[in-house]
């Protein structure tokens, strides 16, 4: 087959081989408008061999490219100086296709090899978009910028339906605006009350009363959330995203309708779509429910203090938020269907409750509300709650100025579309099954963060698998998101992190047989000055015997368990052992250190509890 050679691209240089710095600007903008203006670039040297290679490939292809030979054009060699601050490559070949730098030679016959070259050539110009990403969050928002690093015309539609109480925020997603930030910003504040009542022992006098103001941290806490959606609106416009707040839908195959706040349509066309819409709280069905109670998405910007409340559900995100508003000094009930911290490690979250128990959270275990009554208004009024037993016929009534639902999350995939194009869901979970590029069952549909079936909903996750998808998608990458061994922290009064299997799992994968559990009680040094109990925290590792002892599982409870599980959970991707943790020497005195001394296992039947530092 006969092939196209090469045209040669020109470029004239702006100055002098000594460029000024405005000269070197106009350069580098020469530059990125041959990248951009052309299908396949190449920046070569007309006696390099390689180049040579990378040009007789191209023309076995069929496919026209342009060349510019360094070594013939004036000042070669700063435009090559310019190219190298452009791609990170000082070498030719240098070769861009459909504005992706592929790399060198090795790189393209590589691309070529496995498939990223022809995928990268196929660019459908027919679309308004390369990508189209629905949801604003975490994970959209990754992979929207990511795409649009790699050269690629992005848009992101975000849209946040309005609570039953009329809560909504700005760009950024869950995390951002009713989750993990605020979360963690109303730890810290109860955890500085506990500093206060510490204090006393350490010396610190002080006469007047300390209180607590819930206007002034909400207030602190949502400018700083503001702060957040202004820098994710500005960095989606620094790296030309079209950022669109609509509600998006699908209406055929590469098509959607984007609807703004005012009901005005607008419709889209895009060559590949990324689903990250994530989910929002779930709701009992009850009487009363929508109307009175609030959820996660209301507790972080309720302009007065909830008072006393009645927490429904024992996920993370109940334990959560009963453990702060307890800690800042309220009355908090927690209302368990079943058991607590469903999926995590059991003898923990019994840990976790018992310690909630001693910050004064009170539980009713085995109940489930059937009715929620208004008996006065106000900010906030009072509730009465009926609640049945799981057990039997009994119920119980209860009156509370709050009512906070925690019983789980559902999927935002049922309402936009997904049924007129095929994408498959999980009837039953609103989930998308996806293949391990998250990749739905229609091809060009991806998906990523807490809507994906099996995956941990978790957003540093979203951020990875986000990430990880564009440059799969538009570079040439095959890095695909590692879902195992990720770790978490419950950020309850006493925090829980862990990574890797319960000792559930462990033993549901392993056998008991086949496990050795290392654990201990210990008393960080400081609450000893302090008068805190000195057999409350607790750490527990996993070992598969018969795999060199490695690690499988990493659970602990204490002050900073975020922290310290962080760096394990490294460790952990690197193969860890019980022989390495014995190996490396503690920083002492840390509350961390205790894993690299571990000794009594769960089958020697020892004591753990401690006396001492």
């Amino acid at each position: 087959m006969s092939s196209p050679p090469g045209r040669r691209a020109r470029v004239s240089s702006p100055g002098t081989s000594r460029q000024g710095s405005g000269a070197r600007e106009e350069m580098r903008r020469r530059l990125k408008d041959l990248i951009e203006a052309n299908r396949v670039m190449i920046f070569s040297k007309s006696y390099c061999p390689h180049s040579t290679r990378v040009k007789e490939l191209f023309s076995s292809l069929g496919v026209d490219y342009n060349i510019l030979e360094l070594d013939q054009v004036e000042d070669g060699a700063n435009v090559q100086e310019v190219l190298t601050e452009i791609s990170n490559q000082k070498t030719v070949p240098n070769i861009f296709v459909n504005k992706v730098h592929v790399g060198g030679c090795d790189q393209t016959f590589q691309a070529h090899h496995n498939g990223l070259l022809q995928k990268l050539l196929q660019e459908d110009l027919a679309h308004d978009y390369d990508l189209i990403v629905i949801g604003g969050g975490s994970g959209g928002l990754s992979c929207a910028k990511e795409a649009a690093n790699l050269g690629k015309k992005v848009m992101v539609l975000d849209f946040v339906v309005p609570s039953p109480q009329g809560s909504s925020w700005g760009l950024g997603g869950t995390c951002v605006n009713v989750g993990c930030i605020p979360k963690k910003l109303m730890h810290q504040a109860a955890l500085l009350g506990q500093a206060l009542q510490d204090s006393r022992k350490f010396g610190w006098e002080y006469n007047q009363q300390v209180k607590h103001n819930w206007e002034v941290m909400t207030e602190a806490i949502q400018n700083h959330i503001s702060s957040l959606n202004w820098g994710y609106r500005l960095t989606l416009r620094e790296k030309g995203v079209n950022y669109v707040n609509s509600y998006g839908e699908f209406v055929e195959l590469h098509k959607i309708k984007a609807t703004n706040k005012k009901g005005q349509e607008s419709f889209y066309t895009a060559s590949k779509f990324v689903i990250a819409t994530g989910e929002r709280p779930r709701y009992l069905g009850v009487q009363g429910d929508k109307e009175y109670c609030i959820t996660s998405d209301d507790l972080f910007s309720l302009p007065y203090c909830p008072g006393r409340t009645l927490v429904v559900g024992a996920s993370y995100v109940g334990l959560e938020c009963a453990g702060f508003l307890a800690g800042l000094g309220l009355d908090v009930t927690v209302m368990v269907r079943s058991v607590l911290l469903r999926g995590f490690d059991q003898e923990m979250a019994e840990k976790v409750g018992s310690y909630l128990e001693q910050q004064g959270v009170k539980f009713q275990r085995k109940f489930i509300p059937v009715l929620v009554q208004q008996m006065e208004k106000g900010s906030p009024g009072v509730l009465k709650v009926v609640a049945k037993s799981t057990e039997g016929p009994e119920t119980v009534e209860g009156t509370y100025n709050t009512v906070l639902l925690a019983i789980g999350r559902d999927s935002c995939t049922r309402k936009i579309g997904l049924e007129k194009i095929g994408v498959k869901i999980n009837e039953k979970s609103g989930k998308i099954p996806v293949n391990d590029v998250e990749q739905t069952n229609v091809p060009h549909v991806y998906a990523i963060g807490d809507i994906l079936e099996g995956k941990p909903e978790l957003t540093p996750v979203a951020i990875q698998a986000g990430k990880l998808l564009a440059r799969r998608l538009f570079g040439a990458s095959l890095e695909k998101c590692d879902y195992v061994n990720v770790p978490t922290t419950v950020f309850t009064p006493l925090e829980y992190g862990c990574c890797g299997l319960s000792e559930e799992k462990a033993i549901e994968v392993y056998k008991k047989e086949n496990l050795e559990v290392y654990h201990t009680l210990f008393w960080p040094l400081e609450w000893t000055v302090a008068g805190r109990d000195n057999n409350t925290c607790y750490a527990k590792i996993i070992c598969n015997k018969f795999d060199n002892e490695r690690v499988v599982g990493f659970h602990l409870l204490g002050p900073n368990a975020g922290e310290i599980t962080q760096g394990f959970a490294a460790a952990m991707k690197c193969g860890l052992t019980k022989q390495l943790l014995n190996d490396t020497i503690g920083i002492h005195p840390t509350c961390g250190e205790v894993f690299t001394t571990l000794e009594i296992t769960k089958s020697s039947g020892l004591e753990i509890t401690q006396k001492g530092c």
